[in-house]
């Protein structure tokens, strides 16, 4: 009777120690798979928890113009380098622009960038994405002409002129470029000319003092 009962209990004792084994393995494989997709210990650290690691958000967006190759003569030899011209905006009226020089393209439109957030603008946009009177901006020998359009109309620009507009926030304009057409100069010039736009109450106020406000007021406070 023993050694039956031990033929019996022997295959039970197998087959437990066995299921153990297969729980046991079963458990570690996914260990191993949690340490594989989320670090020691199945847990995954919030690396971003401080902060770091994070993209930060463009303020402005940005265009180059323009990049020159410039070479100086020197007693060994020619030193050459490049010079970057760029704009940036933030389609709200706020745009600007900047020069940059070194000896590598990145570099150099990296200093642009830096200068122009330093030479910053900020013009008013009237009703229709467009400006508020006709313009005329100059400088050297370039002239950029800039007159209103009704909204539909797009940007009837191209250049730097566009570029410009673009990033300040128009999107209604007529332009036309007379004498020179050197990008920088264009660009100086276009500037120029948004910073003689003038807003409303701007034109009121020079012309009248705030009164006709005044009697706006009155009229219709009575």
């Amino acid at each position: 009777m023993a050694e039956e009962l031990k033929e019996n209990v022997a295959p039970v004792a197998e087959t437990e120690v066995k299921a153990e084994a297969a729980q046991g393995g079963e458990k570690s494989a996914a260990n191993a798979k949690g340490n594989k997709r989320f670090g020691n210990g199945g847990r995954r650290f919030n690396r971003d928890r401080n902060g770091r690691g994070r993209k930060e958000e463009k303020l402005y967006e940005e265009r180059v113009i323009k990049i020159s190759r410039v070479a100086k003569t020197v007693k060994g030899g020619k030193r050459v380098r490049f010079t970057a011209l760029v704009v940036i905006g933030d389609g709200k009226g706020k745009f600007g622009y900047g020069l940059g020089k070194s000896s590598e393209v990145p570099d150099a439109i990296k200093k642009a960038l830096a200068v122009a957030k330093k030479n910053m603008f900020k013009i008013s946009i009237s009703k229709g994405d467009t400006i508020a009177h006709t313009t005329m901006g100059h400088f050297g020998a370039t002239q950029v002409f800039l007159k209103p359009a009704p909204a539909g109309t797009g940007l009837v620009a191209g250049g730097a002129v566009r570029s410009i507009l673009e990033l300040a926030g128009v999107k209604n304009v007529y332009s036309k470029i007379y004498g020179a057409r050197t990008q920088g100069n264009v660009v100086k010039a276009t500037i120029e000319g948004l910073q003689q736009l003038k807003s409303y109450d701007k034109v009121v106020e020079v012309r009248y003092g705030k009164k006709p406000a005044v009697e706006a007021e009155t009229s219709s406070a009575k």
